[in-house]
């Protein structure tokens, strides 16, 4: 059984689907946790102290005071974090290896391709300076197709993997924004019960709420927020 959590885990974070999928884990959990913000418009991911612990420069990260070896721990990539929260609390996140496969599966489709591209296609329809039809057409195309995957899988099945894991968390905060990415979700019904199926739920609902004052829409960022959120070089 796992232990109790006695001290919160520090959360950097900032709302965004990447942000999304750890607070709706730890809500789900039932994991005290403490929530850093990281103001990725203003550059707070480049600061020293934040990468120490996400040398990427990207959130989310955590540091569980309570690590495997009762010494804390720091963890970056969301994948890894959802991961690591699944063993630490034996959580949506299958003990047999089976079961873990097809999680694991899921989650590297929604880290590799669903999140990545659905983030390009949000990009050159909403953020880039200029619209470049081609853009916006091979990645609103490559989104179409990775909902079409989704949806066949969830053909017959309340949530990805049948149990409702990490899998589903991963996808829900990119799925949602479906219409922003040029799509039309009758053309996918299992998606779309299943995106009714997961807001309904406490803990994510929850869990999309952290901080929500904090998200800005795309025309509201100053040229500054723009530049540091995109086209950023080697530093």
């Amino acid at each position: 059984m796992a232990q109790v959590q006695t001290n919160p885990i520090d959360l950097h974070y900032w709302p965004t689907p990447n942000g999304w999928k750890i607070t709706i884990m730890l809500e789900e959990c039932g994991l005290p946790y403490t929530v850093i913000p990281v103001n990725i418009g203003k550059g707070d991911q480049f600061k020293p102290e934040f990468l120490a612990i996400s040398p990427n420069n990207r959130m989310p990260a955590i540091v569980d005071p309570e690590g495997p070896d009762g010494k804390p721990i720091s963890v970056f990539e969301s994948g890894a974090i959802l991961q690591y929260l699944g063993r630490k609390t034996g959580k949506f996140y299958p003990a047999d290896e089976r079961g873990r496969v097809a999680v694991d599966e899921w989650l590297f489709w929604q880290m590799g391709g669903f999140g990545p591209m659905l983030g390009q296609t949000h990009h050159f329809r909403l953020y880039a300076p200029e619209q470049l039809p081609y853009a916006i057409e091979r990645y609103t195309n490559e989104a179409n197709r990775l909902y079409g995957v989704l949806n066949k899988r969830l053909a017959g099945r309340d949530y990805i993997t049948g149990d409702y894991s990490i899998a589903d968390m991963a996808c829900i905060g990119w799925a949602r924004g479906w219409e922003r990415q040029g799509q039309d979700i009758k053309q996918f019904p299992h998606v779309e019960r299943w995106i009714a199926t997961m807001l309904a739920r406490p803990a994510v609902e929850r869990g999309l709420a952290v901080a929500s004052e904090l998200r800005k829409p795309p025309e509201q960022r100053t040229p500054e927020e723009h530049a540091m959120l995109f086209n950023q070089k080697a530093r």
